[in-house]
């Protein structure tokens, strides 16, 4: 049977998104001497993430507020205003009422973006044959070449490719915990990342070299992340993408379906 829309489900799905951010955050910020500047705090449900040294949006946004978090907006404003930063603010259908959308207005934020979160059974899932793309599970001493990806495949400068290895290395024997790199005639081409907890798997920072793009990639390390979280025997599998990206398409042709479409509101 279908998974229905309900509130339930979009509480697990904003949940599953906080948590694995927290717990990469989390990571990051207990290398030694904390070289990223990473800065967590809650106030009440609502997390604000912070870091020094990544000014992109994924590690400076604030996640899970709700309209009963109204008192908490100017301590948040004020949380990223210490540290010389505008607020983001990710709202999600359903968890925010008019007087919470009036009050982030009052403090000039303004709405701009969508994001839409999808999600799937993965016990309905059913493995495809992709036979040129081959997925294996990253090995610890192919960080660089994961952080070549990333960084080639998002547009980030070969200079934060030794920065993105140590980042994301110190995942690897952490719980819940998966890289995948998908490969075309043994040529490393494509990486992917799945972090399961509760039940519940999220399906992270997918990036393609651009010399590899439109030959089935990102939809084979979404299989591959689909068939481990049945493995695994998660009851719900989640991802993010931009409306009607690709990205969204392949996500759709793997049978995820869109479980909402949140706002961005960020500060003037």
């Amino acid at each position: 049977m279908a998974i229905l829309p309900s509130e339930t489900l979009i509480q697990a799905l904003e949940s599953s998104e906080s948590a694995y951010m927290a717990d990469r955050m989390t990571a990051i910020r207990n290398r030694p001497g904390n070289p990223e500047g990473v800065e967590m705090e809650r106030f009440g449900s609502a997390l604000c993430l912070y870091s020094k040294s990544m000014p992109w949006p994924a590690f400076n946004t604030v996640k899970g507020l709700t309209s009963a978090d109204i008192d908490f907006v100017d301590p948040i404003l004020d949380f990223y205003r210490a540290r010389g930063r505008k607020a983001q603010v990710e709202i999600v259908p359903s968890r925010a009422d008019r007087q919470l959308l009036e009050r982030l207005s009052s403090r000039g934020l303004y709405q701009s973006g969508f994001h839409t979160s999808l999600y799937a059974d993965p016990a309905a899932f059913h493995e495809d044959e992709r036979q040129h793309v081959t997925v294996r599970e990253l090995r610890e001493d192919q960080f660089h070449t994961y952080a070549t990806i990333h960084c080639r495949g998002t547009g980030l400068a070969d200079n934060g490719i030794t920065p993105v290895a140590e980042n994301n290395k110190v995942l690897f024997h952490r719980p819940g915990w998966t890289f995948f790199i998908a490969y075309v005639e043994e040529e490393p081409a494509a990486t992917a990342v799945m972090f399961s907890q509760d039940g519940i798997a999220s399906f992270t920072f997918a990036a393609t070299l651009p010399q590899f793009r439109g030959q089935g990639l990102h939809g084979g390390l979404l299989a591959r992340r689909l068939l481990e979280a049945k493995r695994q025997h998660c009851r719900l599998a989640v991802s993010q993408c931009s409306l009607l990206s690709q990205s969204h398409r392949n996500m759709e042709r793997a049978g995820m379906r869109i479980g909402y479409v949140k706002a961005t509101w960020t500060e003037q």
